[in-house]
């Protein structure tokens, strides 16, 4: 899947979670083409296709302003308001939209495009409406985060080892760091790459045809993945967004399914089995 059409699947996903948290009837969103615009490009609860593809420069319009400024803006009155500019009242008014916010989607200090929601009556959009759309553009930041760095990662993962060297342990620490990243991809044939590398990773260093009779749960392997790189249970926790109990349990539980008696012991044995690299 193309960086554009994972885009689209991000921005798609954050304005039904815009709309379910404001209550707002009508979203719409974009992300950064580059020299200080932003185009249009989905639309949530939309009456018409008047906003699609709009392109909005930094400075202009009520977009154009938290582009630029890198803050959430609102206006309880769009074609009123004295601050903002109104390059785009046309397109708003086909819309019929009135009461209006836009945040910023902020990532490594850079806004990679703002999210939009509005009504269609004049008043103020209070507090809590501002919060949830915040909270909003928040999941699109850790989502383009998440993605950034796989797609950083793969070509470590994927490239091969050169064998006697530290190579082997780069790609395993890439193996761990892409099985952490792939459950807050949103972006499903993206996940599905990072899994699918993932897989091959670790058959790679299995003997030829052997299949491995032991079948660990996805958390097991994600919490062996991080014991093999030397992580203590609390440091694997912080990496996989779990407790550190909860980590221990699946360690103690894969352990067992290994026959294994020591987390080492218990590394070598999932590597033996092509269950990590």
């Amino acid at each position: 899947m193309s960086a554009k059409t994972s885009d689209a699947v991000e921005m798609r996903a954050a304005l039904v979670r815009l709309r379910r948290g404001t209550g707002l009837p009508v979203a719409f969103g974009g992300l950064a083409a580059g020299s200080g615009q932003l185009r249009i490009g989905e639309l949530s609860g939309a009456a018409t296709h008047a906003l699609r593809g709009l392109a909005v420069a930094a400075g202009n319009g009520l977009g154009g302003k938290t582009l630029s400024l890198a803050r959430a803006c609102a206006v309880s009155d769009y074609h009123g308001s004295r601050h903002i500019s109104h390059e785009y009242d046309s397109a708003v008014a086909a819309e019929g939209l009135r009461s209006v916010l836009a945040v910023p989607v902020v990532v490594r200090r850079r806004v990679r495009g703002v999210l939009y929601g509005a009504l269609r009556t004049a008043q103020p959009l209070g507090d809590r409406v501002l919060n949830a759309a915040m909270a909003a553009a928040r999941d699109v930041e850790q989502a383009l985060l998440a993605r950034d760095e796989a797609q950083a990662l793969l070509p470590a993962a994927t490239a091969p080892a050169a064998e006697g060297s530290g190579a082997w342990e780069e790609v395993r620490e890439a193996h761990g760091a892409l099985r952490a990243l792939a459950p807050r991809i949103v972006d499903p044939a993206l996940r599905a790459e990072l899994m699918a590398v993932c897989g091959r990773l670790a058959s790679a260093t299995a003997p030829a045809g052997r299949e491995s009779d032991v079948t660990l749960t996805p958390r097991e392997t994600d919490v062996l993945t991080w014991v093999a790189t030397g992580a203590t249970n609390a440091v694997a926790a912080q990496r996989l967004g779990l407790r550190p109990e909860t980590v221990k349990g699946y360690l103690r539980s894969a352990m067992r399914k290994l026959g294994a008696r020591t987390r080492g012991e218990a590394v070598v044995v999932a590597r033996r089995s092509g269950l990590l690299p």
